[in-house]
């Protein structure tokens, strides 16, 4: 890489999401946030009529076979051509490609999957039952797919470069878009990073809702209701986003087409065991974030947050923001309650929404989310979205067991 007179960037330059509602197109899934287009509804893939919940956020406009070759249909999870699509989109929408300059050990890849196993799995126990056990035990289809999307992409993509897998739930992808940013400073000067996921077939629903935390609720309007007083779980979705994260020198001497933003900052924590008496770690998560973008709370324009959908999490979460930001001290918005938790893919495709906020000026709402506690002190924005002068913002992912991650994303203008 080129030497250059300032210090390393790390910019985001291309968006590729695939969501419930949005389905794939990074403007579609934005005009569904701001439109509050719900992409809640019954599961349509198997029966679920059995099952205590029977909703999910579902992709239902996703042709495979117009986004990929036929070849690579027998060898892929849904989740991983989800992923081969969007990180597609997000290179087409970076205008990257064999005319760039860019070799391909310029190239990385940086990817989160905790669920997509699932469903290859289930087709890997199916040939065992009809077909014998000549074929891969359960526990190496896992081992495999944690990587697979990483290596896909990379193959297809003739991506050389540093690259990795991360597995932390919620949290794992905005840890593979840190490890991204950690991987550009370091000297590469593109890496492809996000998260996708998918774990909507019987036994992927089921292990869902065996966590405790799904809701039980059968109205797709009243489901996930983050920070209500009515919250009483959440929604699985599937999806995420795929984003380009680049040098910021390396992407204006290539002429990129548009920078949406920095990320500045990027930190990790873990919470302490459960009966130690110590508080969560998600608040030190955001501080150590600001502190690596060199912001101050007041610095941060609006909050992305988990938005777990249960009240003892929700309370921690918001009791985590006005310690950092005071009370009602920042707006906080959680517009994945329109399409679900998209465990890996939850985060990046908040990243996106937040990138997308700051260039738009303007908060998408919190889905149906309508009577906030009192007590929790959050400025959540309700109903509409809302316009603002925004200039940083606060991406907040917790994965389960204790994982918690944070991510600080700022304007252009400041990059």
């Amino acid at each position: 890489m080129t030497a250059t007179a300032s210090a390393p960037r790390a910019v985001v330059t291309g968006l590729g999401v695939a969501a419930p509602g949005g389905g794939l197109g990074t403007e579609r899934y934005w005009k569904a946030l701001l439109t509050g287009e719900n992409g809640i509804a019954e599961v349509s893939r198997f029966d679920a009529s059995r099952y205590p919940s029977r909703l999910a956020g579902q992709i239902t406009d996703f042709e495979a076979s117009a986004h990929l070759p036929g070849r690579l249909l027998p060898q892929t999870d849904v989740s991983t051509r989800y992923a081969l699509a969007a990180a597609d989109q997000a290179l087409a929408d970076a205008g990257v490609g064999p005319e760039s300059g860019l070799a391909d050990y310029d190239l990385g890849v940086v990817m989160s999957t905790a669920q997509g196993g699932f469903d290859f799995t289930h087709r890997e126990f199916r040939k065992l039952w009809s077909k014998g056990p000549q074929y891969v035990s359960v526990y190496e289809s896992f081992a495999w797919f944690y990587a697979v999307n990483t290596g896909q992409i990379s193959i297809r993509n003739t991506m050389r470069g540093p690259s990795a897998a991360l597995v932390g739930e919620q949290a794992g992808g905005l840890d593979a878009l840190g490890h991204a940013r950690r991987t550009v400073l370091r000297g590469t000067r593109l890496v492809l990073s996000g998260g996708v996921d998918s774990a909507l077939d019987p036994w992927g629903y089921a292990s869902q809702l065996a966590g405790g935390r799904v809701t039980t609720e059968t109205d797709a309007e009243r489901a996930y209701l983050p920070f209500d007083a009515d919250a009483s779980g959440h929604v699985p979705g599937e999806g995420g986003a795929v984003l380009v994260v680049e040098d910021a020198d390396s992407a204006r001497a290539r002429g990129a087409a548009r920078i949406y933003g920095e990320i500045a900052g990027y930190a990790a924590t873990f919470d302490p065991a459960p009966g130690s008496g110590r508080p969560p770690a998600l608040g030190r998560a955001a501080e150590l974030a600001l502190a690596e973008a060199g912001l101050r709370p007041a610095d941060i324009s609006v909050v992305f947050a988990d938005g777990a959908g249960v009240p003892e999490l929700d309370r921690a979460e918001a009791e985590a923001i006005t310690r950092v930001f005071g009370p009602r001290g920042v707006p906080v918005t959680v517009p994945k309650a329109l399409i679900g938790r998209l465990c890996a893919g939850g985060g990046p495709a908040d990243v996106a929404a937040a990138l997308l906020a700051l260039r738009d000026q303007v908060v998408p709402a919190s889905g149906r989310t309508a009577h906030v506690p009192e007590e929790y002190g959050l400025d959540l924005v309700t109903g509409e979205p809302r316009e603002a002068p925004l200039s940083a913002a606060l991406v907040l992912a917790r994965g389960r067991h204790g994982f918690n991650s944070a991510v600080v994303v700022t304007t252009p203008t400041t990059a």
